[in-house]
């Protein structure tokens, strides 16, 4: 069974602040996203996940992100086209035990997610959202 910890890159429905303002329950597209952070277990087992999408996308004005290094993204079986972690817009979602979350697609035919990304890069994607958090300025979304 698939379970949430940081760095397990998924496929998912990520949902950008914009859709949500237009009213849109579900993102226009499944992307990669990496799990940032996996809060501490509830008293019924479920966690809540944390997000940030991987987009072709660079960042624009005011908006941060970590690049992928083409190694990371060949490990994971994205493409060879330049790719970043977006780290100033979330998707928080509710992980129940032992159920894999709506919006979460399989990756590839055989497996749930792409792989892992390396926990360096990891600890770049968390130290953006960090700061971006205390200067009140990431966008979350929350996802049922």
């Amino acid at each position: 069974m698939l379970e949430p910890r940081p760095g397990l890159v998924l496929r998912y429905d990520f949902l950008w602040k914009d859709e949500r303002a237009a009213g849109q329950l579900h993102g226009r597209k499944d992307r990669p996203c990496a799990i940032v952070v996996v809060a501490g277990e509830k008293p019924d087992g479920s966690r809540d996940v944390v997000l940030c999408p991987v987009t072709h996308s660079p960042p624009g004005p005011g908006e941060t992100a970590v690049p992928v290094p083409l190694a990371v993204a060949r490990h994971l079986g994205l493409d060879d086209a330049p790719c970043w972690i977006k780290t100033d817009q979330v998707n928080v979602l509710h992980w129940e035990k032992g159920l894999i979350p709506h919006g979460v697609m399989p990756a590839r035919k055989d497996a749930w997610a792409y792989g892992m990304i390396p926990q360096a890069l990891g600890k770049q994607v968390f130290d953006q959202l960090r700061e971006k958090a205390r200067a009140g300025r990431l966008a979350s979304v929350r996802r049922e």
